[in-house]
């Protein structure tokens, strides 16, 4: 580490829970955030910011001007452009020391499978059901911890399922596939400052896990009512007959 990464990260360094070797333990890490939208921005920021040293964010989508409510990636001037190469420039733009891979696609197949067995820690930040249980079970399949994060209208949701632990659950214990109607952004609207909250403790989660640091969320459902301001905490049982990890 140089001195100027050891200035960057001093506030880091000056946790006993973190220290150097913690700080060195994030830049050599490796992330994968599946979404560069309204909650892969924060996330994203946050770990670029932290000094995570690899990023690699995949998005098939392209810049909507109805994004830039929340989307905090993406500015005016790139509408029209990859979100994953406006993504990369803001990134680089906070600190220039991070890799960032960018992936204009929907991972599939192979490919997910390829990008999640390199990642050290998933942070999946889609909007739709199809994406979350293949991302799930690529995360179980290559035993990958997974940030799942949610957020709709003035409703937000976060769980981590990690497949190194016996007894955690993973997304198909809870949500079964074709049992919950879909609603998007796009259909409902969501309050700008919800996904802030939502994609931001996806990124300390991610930390967490990479550091070995206190409890993580494994085997638990947070869900956050914004209109109230009022969070729940649920405790996830792993289903000896999911499809997936049973």
């Amino acid at each position: 580490m140089n001195d100027d990464q050891l200035l960057r990260y001093s506030r880091h360094i000056m946790l006993p829970q973190v220290e150097l070797a913690g700080q060195e333990k994030l830049l050599a890490s490796r992330t994968l955030i599946i979404g560069a939208g309204g909650l892969g921005s924060p996330a994203a920021m946050y770990l670029a910011a932290a000094g995570v040293g690899q990023l690699a964010i995949a998005d098939h989508d392209v810049v909507d001007l109805s994004n830039l409510q929340r989307q905090l990636l993406h500015h005016s001037a790139d509408i029209g452009r990859e979100k994953v190469a406006s993504a990369r420039e803001t990134l680089h733009s906070i600190n220039p020391d991070v890799q960032v891979t960018a992936l204009p696609c929907s991972l599939q197949g192979e490919q997910l499978d390829e990008q999640v067995r390199r990642a050290d820690v998933v942070l999946d930040c889609s909007d739709n059901f199809a994406t979350r249980f293949s991302v799930n079970a690529a995360c179980v399949s290559e035993r990958t911890p997974l940030v799942s994060g949610a957020a709709i209208r003035l409703e937000g949701q976060l769980a981590v399922f990690d497949s190194r632990e016996e007894d955690s659950p993973c997304y198909s214990c809870l949500y079964k596939e074709g049992e919950d109607e879909e609603q998007t952004c796009a259909e409902t609207g969501v309050l700008s400052p919800l996904v802030g909250i939502i994609g931001s403790m996806q990124a300390l989660e991610a930390v967490k896990i990479i550091l070995s640091l206190g409890n993580s969320l494994s085997g638990r459902l947070v869900v956050f009512d914004g209109l109230q301001h009022e969070w729940r905490t649920l405790t996830l049982a792993r289903d000896p007959a999911c499809p997936v990890c049973g």
